[in-house]
């Protein structure tokens, strides 16, 4: 089998890149053309497309791609409410406040685009 790959839909590729390299520490792989770059962090492989731009962009059965909804990565911090702060001093914006889980705690920030990020500190095992 190959590699696995999560594709997000965006509407500005640059604006993304941004967010993702300094908000989240993911590193570019590529960015060849305008409308697609390939990022990745700690084994994950992270595709950004722009509507229109390439076959990940283009409309297909089902209706035209598009960023936002409630699908989301979920990346695990050690301490989420110093991640939180320091990303509402960045001016990122949120999908409420930090909530408390049967796992650990867990925010949702949206990245430039409205894609969310599920940000999660898991409970400490005994």
């Amino acid at each position: 089998m190959g590699r696995i790959n999560i594709r997000y839909i965006v509407t500005d590729v640059q604006k993304a890149v941004t967010f993702y390299e300094e908000m989240l520490g993911f590193q570019v792989e590529m960015q060849p053309a305008p409308g697609f770059a390939a990022l990745s962090r700690d084994g994950i492989r992270l595709l950004l497309n722009e509507p229109g731009s390439g076959g990940a962009g283009q409309a297909i059965a089902g209706g035209e791609p598009a960023p936002g909804g409630w699908n989301r990565i979920q990346i695990e911090v050690d301490d989420l409410a110093a991640t939180a702060k320091r990303l509402k001093h960045a001016g990122c914006s949120f999908r409420g406040e930090i909530v408390l889980g049967r796992g650990g705690k867990q925010i949702l920030v949206d990245d430039p685009s409205g894609n969310p990020i599920e940000l999660f500190e898991p409970t400490p095992r005994a």
